[in-house]
């Protein structure tokens, strides 16, 4: 099976469909975080740290960073922001950005081996950011598309993705340093996305053979209870072959969601995590009294 390793300094994680799904913090991004992006543009990183201790501390696997500021210096906030993050917090990281500048600047920085997010299908984007994954030793996102734009079909989005993984090889990148996203589609809006995504998601694992990624999110665009739906669609996900995904740790019903997708997916041995996070502590002297009961009975 595919293995994308991603590390730290410290810190080893593994990507994979017999790994525990890997949970990708999503929150150190400013987009549409007007006081993050007013604090960073200003060398403010103390939301930055502190969002980054949360998520590790709800159980994030690894953290997504982010620095695009409009009209803000991004090659030089990201590069600070991932000194910063690294140096509170052990968790591998994904570079994230559009600008090529900013993710070099990220990457020279960067101590480990990082997950760049992202490349897409288009030609200009694959002759710039693959050398510079190579350069760096790191996997990549692969986005599923191209100059086309965003195609409904899911095949045409297997054929970009298969094309990303292609011309990786051509660099050197092996298959498992590349981690597709598929683009998930709101399920509001189209009707079929949901299952879509999954048949989609099986195929990327079955055929293409590579480990996936989205932003989870996005299903659950436009709609009310939006958390239990990214849950439903997450643990539905994992049964069919997603093995990451760029989310909010912080939400409770997401992270037991992906928690009882691992049980089932038998990657939580003797549903030992599922267990140590919700088995109810008894109650002081519960158990003295319920062996008295015990021994009364039998006595009986």
């Amino acid at each position: 099976m595919t293995n994308t390793i991603i590390s730290s300094h410290s810190k080893e994680i593994t990507i994979g469909f017999n790994a525990p799904f890997c949970v990708i913090g999503e929150r150190i991004n400013p987009t549409g975080r007007k006081l993050l992006a007013a604090e960073m543009a200003a060398g403010d990183y103390s939301r930055v740290i502190s969002d980054a201790l949360a998520q590790v501390e709800a159980g994030a696997t690894m953290l997504d960073v982010n620095a695009g500021i409009p009209m803000a210096d991004e090659p030089a906030i990201l590069a600070e922001s991932i000194k910063l993050v690294q140096s509170v917090v052990d968790v591998p990281l994904a570079i994230d950005s559009s600008i090529v500048a900013a993710l070099e600047a990220g990457l020279s920085v960067y101590q480990g081996k990082a997950l760049v997010n992202s490349v897409t299908g288009e030609e200009e984007r694959l002759e710039v950011v693959l050398p510079l994954v190579k350069k760096y030793g790191a996997a990549v996102v692969a986005i599923s598309n191209d100059e086309t734009g965003i195609s409904e079909d899911a095949n045409v989005r297997f054929d970009v993705a298969k094309k990303i993984v292609e011309r990786a090889a051509d660099y050197g990148i092996p298959r498992e340093d590349v981690v597709v996203d598929p683009l998930i589609m709101p399920v509001g809006a189209i009707n079929m996305a949901g299952r879509t995504a999954l048949d989609l998601i099986t195929r990327l694992r079955t055929e293409l053979k590579v480990n996936t990624t989205c932003g989870a999110s996005n299903i659950s665009f436009g709609l009310p209870n939006r958390h239990g739906m990214n849950a439903a669609f997450l643990s539905m996900a994992a049964g069919a072959g997603m093995t990451s995904a760029i989310m909010n740790p912080l939400h409770s019903e997401e992270m037991t969601a992906i928690m009882g997708a691992n049980v089932m997916n038998g990657v939580d041995p003797e549903c030992r995590k599922w267990i140590s996070k919700f088995r109810e502590v008894p109650a002081e002297g519960s158990g003295q009294r319920e062996r008295r009961q015990t021994r009364r009975r039998a006595r009986a």
